[in-house]
């Protein structure tokens, strides 16, 4: 395990992608801060692993729907690591219904995770952040596919793609990028969950490579924007999908 001296947070990263992101950044030295935000044990094996193989981590619980919390938890990074230099919006829900059967209290989960959550934790790192930092957000290449049920979720992840590229923008002259990873379908349990083994086996079909993705596909891709070959990419979209779209 490498040693950089820089610190990641990565919100959502008690299980699937952002557990893998979490693991993947410590493993290219980064002090790693994994935040859940109700079930604290699988936050902390994650942080385990990070320091049984030689890192450094903490947990840190917060909703990132909660502005209070957001801050909260960005004062404890400040405190623990004295900064902070990568921010991966991984936090998310999937919540999938027909729009005419989407219920409101659904929908409002949806927006306050998946909108309001991104929107929470990129407006504290834009405050935050260390020159030559990054701020990376998670999209979904399911957003370009008109998928029946996906509705909500893609009006979701198109409003974090829009907040993605206009922040690039605004922190013009902070050497800091941000960019947007869209994974395609992975094999995680937030995909899988209520999907019929059939189902699956269709979605896993649509890229050339035919097979679903996994976490181990994504945090690569996020570990290379992170990292110090990725500084010229700026205020773009990734489409990591195995050329699904």
């Amino acid at each position: 395990m490498s040693k950089n001296d820089k610190v990641a947070l990565i919100t959502g990263s008690s299980r699937g992608i952002g557990a893998e992101i979490a693991l993947r950044l410590a493993a290219d030295g980064f002090k790693v801060v994994v935040n859940y935000a109700g079930n604290v044990g699988p936050a902390h094996e994650v942080a385990d692993k990070i320091k049984s193989a030689g890192g450094e981590a903490i947990v840190v619980q917060a909703d990132v729907a909660d502005p209070a919390a957001v801050i909260a938890m960005f004062d404890t990074v400040d405190k623990q690591f004295g900064g902070l230099d990568v921010v991966v919006n991984s936090a998310g829900v999937l919540k999938l219904a027909k729009i005419t059967e989407y219920d409101d209290a659904t929908f409002d989960q949806s927006m306050a995770i998946n909108v309001k959550g991104t929107f929470n934790v990129c407006r504290e790192a834009a405050k935050r952040v260390r020159k030559g930092g990054r701020i990376i957000n998670l999209s979904t290449s399911v957003l370009g596919m008109r998928m029946p049920t996906y509705g909500v979720y893609v009006a979701t992840k198109a409003a974090v793609e829009a907040l993605t590229q206009v922040l690039a923008q605004e922190l013009r002259g902070r050497e800091i990028t941000v960019n947007a990873v869209a994974p395609g379908p992975v094999a995680t349990e937030l995909f899988l969950e209520g999907k019929t083994p059939e189902l699956i086996d269709r979605i896993a079909k649509l890229n050339p490579l035919e097979r679903l993705g996994q976490t181990n596909d994504i945090a690569p891709v996020v570990a290379f924007i992170a990292g110090p070959e990725g500084g010229w990419i700026n205020g773009q979209v990734v489409r990591a999908n195995g050329g699904m779209c």
